[in-house]
């Protein structure tokens, strides 16, 4: 009971807070990535809040193309130091290769994750509250609509119902199947 008492809150805490700001990031790198609109409510916050560590990590990494490099690379030190934190809270060893393909697994997880949940988000809104304007649901359609494109080519709407989130929905779930678990494998 000694040290797993307070360990097992901290490691709750670190793995929350880390998650929470990795979560921005990888928001505001979507964003940027499918050029939503920078002057949203939305938008405006995910840049006030990943400022101070990306602004700069920019003076020194520079963008590739649309791709925001500092942004990737933030992402995968901090989730690369907050696997290393929990590890040492278990008082554990692993090597730096292992964590920095631990840290690839959970970054893609989460970035599969994103799009998993925009999309039924998506759906549920466009069930409940269709054809109303809301600053958050502007972004969703923003990081959605590059995933959804392609299924409508597959599956366009039939008798007005768009059936596109279906399929999207089945590749990023097989996606998560096919791509994690040999990441997993391979860190150990």
């Amino acid at each position: 009971m000694g040290s797993s008492y307070i360990t097992n809150p901290l490691e709750f805490l670190i793995s929350t807070v880390a998650s929470l700001y990795i979560m921005a990031i990888m928001l505001r790198f979507l964003l940027a990535l499918v050029r939503a609109d920078f002057y949203n409510p939305v938008s405006q916050f995910l840049v006030k809040v990943t400022n101070p560590l990306l602004v700069p990590l920019r003076r020194i990494i520079p963008a590739s193309g649309k791709v925001d490099t500092s942004s990737l690379l933030l992402m995968l030190l901090l989730q690369m130091a907050t696997l290393g934190l929990i590890v040492l809270l278990r008082g554990k060893q692993i090597s730096l290769l292992a964590i920095l393909v631990l840290a690839v697994a959970e970054l893609l997880s989460l970035l599969l994750n994103v799009f998993l949940f925009a999309i039924l988000i998506q759906v549920i809104l466009s069930w409940i509250n269709p054809g109303t304007y809301n600053p958050a649901v502007s972004l969703l359609y923003s990081i959605t609509e590059p995933v959804l494109r392609p299924c409508r080519r597959l599956l366009p709407p039939v008798s007005g119902m768009d059936l596109s989130p279906i399929i999207a929905l089945v590749g990023i779930q097989l996606a998560k199947m096919l791509l994690i678990p040999p990441l997993y494998q391979l860190a150990g």
